[in-house]
């Protein structure tokens, strides 16, 4: 028997706290990128902030939050909506963005004469699709390797959403992904490592159950899935710890690792308990809408700015203006681009699927 659903008018559809923690977490991630990776200041390899470093160092763990949050997210979207809805609002929020990031990152590598190698427009055009990762062409932007793996998630929810979301099947879907992560960590299967995700598998899961506990309060289940996930995380956690000393060309300690990512953990037990409710001021909502942009555009585009002023402009001058420039840049693509496109798009794609499979598209979940 499923446990007492938390009555909808007790908790609000947005959550504000999330939106800033998807910024926190982008935030993390250009703090890595800028300032714990040297070489776009300096040839010599000479880190240009030695009192940042120590914490950016361990920037990349953003992205295990990110996959975290969006296992929530995720979740939250799909519950209770026709499939339909589920699949447009994903294609319409994940797509138009990305097609202009691989565009203006195209360009830019292109024409700043130098610096990182130009793709070839033959995989420019595969990174179109999304689907670079399992076609074996290279990645447009060094971060796009994370959208194929949500790409996944968002596939195994859809289908999720088709059986029909209750808390019972996702319970048991956290129990079966974990069994097969576990048995599939070694397994040289590419196809059977590509559709179990082992390796980063553990933090959706953990969403998954913390959207669980979000909506139909904690239980000792619950809490333990999520603790065995941040266990079972750790060789993985541990492997990119290690390829991020050779990407730094130096060496920190790995104890900080654990704690970062036990506090990521441990405020997403808060939004789950909903000690986080109070938190939801205004700007909170806009800073969840740059996150997506941001993280797309910052990476190749910010080391090209870099690279050509960090010989003009003092370092901690030119770090604070690429920030800025990025957080600007991804303001213009969520106004000008995201928003208009996907009022165009969704419409479109709805009466396209309305043609494929009415009933069954257009049924909610029970």
């Amino acid at each position: 028997m499923s446990p007492v659903e938390v009555k909808s008018g007790q908790r609000p559809q947005r959550i504000a706290a999330l939106d800033g923690l998807r910024l926190l977490a982008a935030l993390m991630v250009v703090a890595y990128h800028y300032t714990a990776i040297s070489w776009p200041w300096s040839a010599d390899g000479s880190n240009s902030f030695p009192r940042i470093f120590p914490f950016a160092a361990y920037g990349w763990l953003g992205v295990q939050l990110f996959f975290l949050i969006s296992g929530f997210v995720i979740c939250m979207s799909c519950w209770g909506r026709p499939l339909g809805d589920f699949i447009v609002s994903r294609i319409i929020r994940v797509f138009p963005a990305y097609w202009l990031a691989i565009i203006v990152t195209t360009l830019v590598v292109m024409l700043v004469p130098g610096g990182l190698e130009p793709r070839k427009w033959h995989d420019v055009f595969v990174n179109l699709t999304m689907l670079q990762e399992p076609l074996h062409a290279p990645h447009v932007d060094g971060v796009y390797w994370t959208l194929f793996a949500e790409l996944r998630f968002y596939l195994l929810l859809a289908a999720m959403a088709w059986w029909g979301l209750t808390y019972r099947r996702l319970l048991t879907l956290c129990c079966v992904w974990i069994v097969a992560s576990a048995l599939g960590a070694r397994s040289e299967s590419v196809i059977l490592r590509l559709l179990i995700m082992p390796d980063y598998s553990w933090f959706f899961i953990a969403g998954i159950a913390f959207y669980l506990m979000y909506r139909f309060r904690p239980n000792i289940l619950l809490t333990g899935i999520v603790l065995v996930c941040f266990c079972a995380a750790q060789p993985s956690v541990n492997h990119v710890w290690r390829s991020s000393l050779s990407t730094m060309g130096r060496a920190v300690p790995y104890w900080p690792t654990l704690l970062v990512l036990a506090v990521c953990f441990g405020v997403m037990a808060l939004i789950a308990t909903g000690r986080l409710s109070w938190c939801n001021w205004r700007w909170l909502p806009v800073a969840g809408a740059l996150t997506y942009p941001l993280y797309l555009l910052h990476e190749y585009v910010g080391w090209e700015i870099i690279r050509s002023f960090s010989a003009r402009i003092p370092h901690h001058a030119l770090l604070i203006a690429t920030v800025t420039a990025m957080l600007i840049a991804a303001h213009l693509v969520h106004r000008l681009v995201e928003r208009p496109v996907s009022r165009w798009l969704k419409p479109r794609i709805k009466a396209a699927l309305r043609q494929i499979e009415p009933a069954r598209l257009g049924s909610g979940s029970t």
